[in-house]
């Protein structure tokens, strides 16, 4: 380490070659540590890194991102003099070079809060609100990487959000992520995960909505499920996911905002998407549940448009998909049920209890207490459901969980409930079963 140092430090003609070997050596923890220790080192390479020879520069902007890439904080702080200098060669005219800073930018931010500290004096956000407008894919899709790993530092919703919404980034952001079928996905998906964060950090989202971010992205899952039968992208996975969470957790913020996006176009989309990401993507499956959970949890408009679409099948055909998909569906049809007595006959009607008694004998309490939710509001508010039931061999399904500690009153109030003769429960047996619940 200390003979490529001084074979970089003398000047000699062999001093790209030097500097190229040492790139190399400095994939190694070791030599990383070994390397920034040694007195010189990081200010020979600045120096180059600043020289009017652009191979040079080239070579010592290699060598200082493969430093960034070191986990060790010590590596990271030692190349603190170098941050001025990457945000200044942001404005550079070669789009490689512009990318490698941004990368070893994002890399550094990610390992040390002091590189932190010190780029938000420097005017990190400023610079990356003007690159923002950049033409090049490859340059938007590093300052998406830096942005995001800047959003997610424990001092994002505090010290760095607040400096980003002053800016013109949120904008951009949602245009580059709503143009991401057009344009590349890399950019789309890296703004998309930043849009997320700051969704995340509960202080953005009154901005976030006043630049009409349910509208536009809500259109872009419109765009997307027309575009799947057809020629999606490669990775088109990779850019649903945070969509889904940015709509899904604006939607669990803020009261209201269903009301902005009040179109049951966006259900079948849910519901395509899903159709298709199901085998490949399984993932997905969980995000989109999570934010029909979400759009009906309060208001009748997309729990009706649910059943008058005839979407229940398909979300009742999730039941078994996994654990927590069993769960969130269970959840949604709790929405639906809340809703009153006409709801719950469709629901009856569909059938649901035939998938429902399967869910009765799921290994994990969570599930089968969602499942008693449900059960509950149906024979609540549709008494015939609860005949169907015991006809069906429910209440043998409820008794296996009367040893179950969390479970025990609901299942005992089930019980009452379905114990009364055929017809509407007695208004004592609905007291006792409400009080349970």
């Amino acid at each position: 380490v200390l003979q490529l140092l001084r074979g970089v430090q003398r000047g000699s003609e062999d001093r790209k070659g030097s500097l190229g070997r040492l790139r190399w050596a400095l994939q190694n923890k070791e030599t990383q540590q070994k390397f920034v220790r040694l007195d010189g080192s990081i200010r020979t390479l600045i120096g180059l890194f600043t020289s009017s020879l652009a191979d040079m520069q080239m070579e010592a902007a290699r060598c200082l991102h493969e430093l960034s890439h070191s986990s060790d904080p010590a590596v990271a702080e030692a190349c603190l003099p170098v941050t001025s200098y990457l945000l200044t060669y942001l404005s550079g005219h070669s789009v490689e070079f512009t990318e490698l800073c941004l990368y070893t930018l994002g890399n550094l931010v990610v390992e040390s809060e002091a590189v932190r500290k010190q780029l938000l004096p420097q005017g990190i956000i400023p610079v990356l609100a003007s690159c923002i407008q950049s033409p090049h894919e490859a340059v938007l899709e590093g300052l998406g990487y830096v942005l995001s790993q800047l959003l997610q530092a424990k001092e994002a919703p505090t010290e760095i959000v607040p400096l980003v919404l002053d800016s013109v980034l949120p904008q951009h952001m949602l245009r580059l992520v709503c143009s991401g079928l057009k344009a590349g996905t890399g950019a789309a998906v890296e703004f998309a995960w930043c849009l997320h964060y700051i969704v995340c950090s509960h202080t953005a989202n009154a901005a976030l909505l006043s630049l009409g971010a349910l509208p536009a992205l809500t259109s872009l899952l419109l765009d997307v499920a027309s575009e799947i039968p057809q020629d999606a992208p490669e990775g088109l996975e990779l850019l649903v996911c945070p969509v889904l969470r940015c709509l899904s957790n604006l939607l669990a913020e803020e009261t209201g905002c269903e009301g902005q996006i009040q179109d049951e176009r966006l259900l079948v989309a849910l519901f395509l998407i899903l159709q298709s990401f199901f085998q490949q993507h399984p993932f997905i499956v969980q995000e989109c549940l999570w934010l029909l959970n979400n759009l009906t949890a309060d208001k009748p408009f997309f729990c009706s448009a649910l059943l008058s679409l005839d979407l229940l099948p398909a979300l009742l055909q999730l039941l078994p998909c996994s654990q927590m998909a069993g769960v969130l569906v269970l959840t949604v049809l709790c929405n639906i049920a809340e809703k009153g007595p006409a709801y719950c006959q469709w629901l009856h009607r569909q059938p649901a209890l035939p998938l429902l008694l399967p869910a009765l004998a799921l290994p994990t309490p969570e599930a089968v207490g969602q499942c008693l939710e449900l059960l509950h509001l149906l024979f609540l508010h549709c008494p015939e459901a609860a005949a169907d039931f015991v006809r069906q061999g429910g209440h043998r399904a409820l008794e296996q969980h009367q040893s179950t500690p969390e479970l025990q009153e609901r299942v005992r109030a089930l019980l009452d409930m379905v114990g009364q003769p055929l017809g509407a429960p007695t208004v004592s047996a609905c007291h006792a079963a409400l009080s349970a619940f």
